[in-house]
C-alpha cells in the first residue's frame, strides 16, 4: 500500500476520537444543582449512545467511499492495483466522515437532552 493511503488512515482514525455521546456541552450553571445535572447529563449520554451512531454510519461511509474510490480509478484508466488503492482511500475517507456524521448525531442528542430538561445548553 503507498503512503497516501496510510496517512488518510491516520488521518480518518484520529477524527472517530470525538466526543460523540460523551458530549459535555457548556451549560449556564447558575441556579443549577451540581449533582443533578451530572446525573442528568449521565442519563442523556446513555440515550445518545442508542442513537445510530459512529459505527453504522462509518459502515456506510466506507462502502460508498470504496464504490466511489473505485469508479474514480476506473474512470481515470488505472491498473488493478492502482483502482484498488484508490478504492481503499475512498473506503478510510468515507468511513471517516460517516463517524463524524454518526458523532454529530450523538451530541446533538445530548444537547437537546439537556434543553429538554430545562437545562440552558449554550452551544
Amino acid at each position: 500500500m503507498n503512503k497516501l493511503f496510510w496517512l488518510c488512515t491516520f488521518v480518518a482514525l484520529g477524527s472517530l476520537g470525538c466526543a460523540g455521546a460523551d458530549v459535555r456541552p457548556i451549560v449556564d450553571m447558575k441556579g443549577v444543582n451540581e449533582a443533578t445535572y451530572e446525573n442528568d447529563l449521565k442519563e442523556c449520554q446513555t440515550l445518545a449512545q442508542q442513537q445510530s451512531g459512529m459505527g453504522e454510519t462509518a459502515a456506510k461511509g466506507a462502502g460508498a467511499g470504496a464504490v466511489v474510490g473505485g469508479l474514480l480509478g476506473l474512470v481515470t484508466g488505472g491498473n488493478k492495483s492502482g483502482i484498488a488503492q484508490v478504492a481503499g482511500a475512498g473506503a478510510v475517507i468515507g468511513a471517516a466522515g460517516g463517524a463524524y456524521s454518526g458523532n454529530q448525531a450523538q451530541e446533538a442528542v445530548v444537547k437537546r437532552c439537556l434543553s429538554g430538561r430545562g437545562y440552558k445548553v449554550l452551544n
